[in-house]
């Protein structure tokens, strides 16, 4: 452990590890962009499908339900492999960071769906209705309503969700993928390099804590300025939407 702190270490394994940083980084950035930009519409429609929602639809809403909740069921390690000749058609390999791609979105898009829809269902339903009151379209209300008040609370369940990836990617490594993971495997455990494997387990360490800190702490601005202006505790009124609305307009 104590020669991690040496030039020796860094001399020998540096390289290596700061291209397995640069991997895992380029496999979480773009997997959770692909990930939100499916996962996101989902639990939208989720929630307007719903048998309270603004546009209540019972077979959209199963079948939608359905499909969230077979790609949460299925752990990543059998996902990544089950799809290998889906991701070797989409990505033209199955290895390295680009094979990593397609399995990390499949199985990160549902958990994003179910974090989204959650945070929406905490929007203050009298809120919606002032919405509806006014004549606003379904998308407004999306846009204008759902989306903004719950922004501390999609930011929150963002850092969660890429933190998940994150690990995602760790697991995704002991299948040939690249990143942090794989140098664990290829030369902490195989190659007997303990130093290796303990200073890919600080540096995961180290980006969840970035990663939940400046999330939590952008969530928090977001939640102060609802405060600054007289919000509720779960947003804004009716009262001060529908003059907010009209500005808007």
């Amino acid at each position: 452990m104590s020669e991690i702190f040496t030039g020796a270490f860094w001399a020998q394994y540096g390289g290596i590890i700061l291209e397995g940083i640069w991997d895992t980084l380029v496999m979480t950035g773009i997997s959770t962009l692909v990930a939100y930009i499916l996962g996101l519409p989902m639990g939208v429609i989720m929630i307007l499908t719903q048998p309270h929602g603004i546009r209540p639809n019972k077979l959209v809403y199963n079948v939608l339900g359905w499909v969230i909740n077979m790609g949460r069921s299925l752990p990543f390690i059998i996902l990544m492999i089950a799809i290998f000749p889906l991701t070797k058609f989409i990505m033209g390999t199955k290895v390295g960071v680009k094979g990593a791609i397609v399995p990390l979105v499949i199985s990160a898009a549902p958990f994003i769906a179910r974090m989204v829809e959650t945070s929406l269902s905490e929007v203050d339903a009298g809120v919606v209705e002032a919405a509806q009151s006014m004549g606003a379209s379904t998308f407004q209300i999306v846009w204008k309503v759902y989306l903004p008040e719950a922004k501390p609370s999609l930011v929150l369940g963002a850092s969660i969700s890429l933190i998940t990836i994150l690990a995602y990617t760790a697991m995704a490594g002991t299948m040939g993928a690249g990143g942090l993971g794989d140098l664990t495997i290829r030369y902490g455990h195989q190659r007997n390099v303990p130093s290796v494997m303990w200073i890919t387990v600080l540096i995961l360490i180290v980006m969840v804590q970035m990663i939940q800190s400046t999330f939590n702490y952008a969530s928090k601005k977001m939640d102060k300025r609802l405060n600054d202006e007289k919000a509720s505790d779960k947003g804004f009124t009716a009262l001060a939407f529908m003059e907010k609305f009209r500005k808007g307009c």
